[in-house]
């Protein structure tokens, strides 16, 4: 690939990642903090497949330094060989290159880590953790498991953002972020028990910032009992 990227490419490709260039096709601001980037795929869900919930990492310049970080596929068409990302607008690199990005710019993405475990047997209901960097990802759960229900905790205001969430299946608790995210774990262990007490196959899927999906997965696993194949945790984003 065209720019160097340190010992993490170095890792990433000793681990033999698959490396492709996307190409951008539409940008548009889904709401004035988010914006969804569409682009063609390089060749890259040909080569891999597809699966729920998956992600690339972006690789991007940043004072001369590499810089990645990854980002889940929203509505992948191996047909057709596109796809598109959605960004959380914040302070970054990544957030910059979204909010400035125009059709005909590419970008390089590597894939490697990604997976998705089939619950099984399937879930009788979802718990789900999140934020607006997990969205994507909660929709291609949403997706997936279509006709399960599920409870959703939601740290963020999720009125305005592109939720594909059914009022007659799934039960959205938002919450504002506070105190670093403790706001939602008390709200999450106020409420997830009695969730879980009626539904023995539940599955629980975690993606907030990494210190609050640690404390949640431990409390899940260690108060709760739930078995580690019944849980799904990944820290999506480290608070600054």
């Amino acid at each position: 690939m065209s720019q160097g990227r340190g010992w993490e490419g170095a890792v990433l490709k000793l681990m033999r990642a698959k490396d492709f260039v996307l190409t951008v096709t539409d940008a548009e601001y889904v709401t004035p903090d988010y914006r969804r980037v569409r682009l063609t795929d390089g060749g890259l869900l040909a080569a891999t497949g597809v699966h729920p919930t998956m992600w690339v990492r972006l690789w991007f310049a940043d004072g001369g330094r590499p810089h990645q970080r990854a980002y889940t596929l929203v509505d992948p068409d191996p047909a057709t060989g596109t796809f598109a990302l959605e960004f959380a607008l914040h302070e970054g690199r990544a957030s910059d290159w979204a909010r400035s990005v125009k059709p005909g710019d590419t970008i390089e993405a590597t894939v490697q880590g990604t997976g998705f475990e089939q619950p099984d047997p399937e879930p009788s209901h979802l718990a789900v953790i999140g934020d607006p960097a997990s969205l994507p990802a909660i929709n291609s759960l949403l997706d997936t498991f279509g006709s399960v229900p599920a409870t959703i905790w939601f740290e963020g205001d999720l009125d305005a953002l592109p939720a594909r969430t059914d009022p007659a299946r799934h039960d959205i608790r938002q919450t504002p972020r506070q105190d670093a995210g403790a706001h939602l774990v008390e709200q999450v262990r106020a409420g997830l028990p009695e969730v879980l007490e009626n539904t023995p196959d539940a599955y629980v899927w975690i993606a907030c910032d990494t210190a609050t999906t640690r404390t949640l997965t431990s409390y899940v696993r260690k108060e709760l009992g739930i078995p580690r194949q019944r849980v799904h945790a990944l820290g999506y984003w480290r608070a600054g």
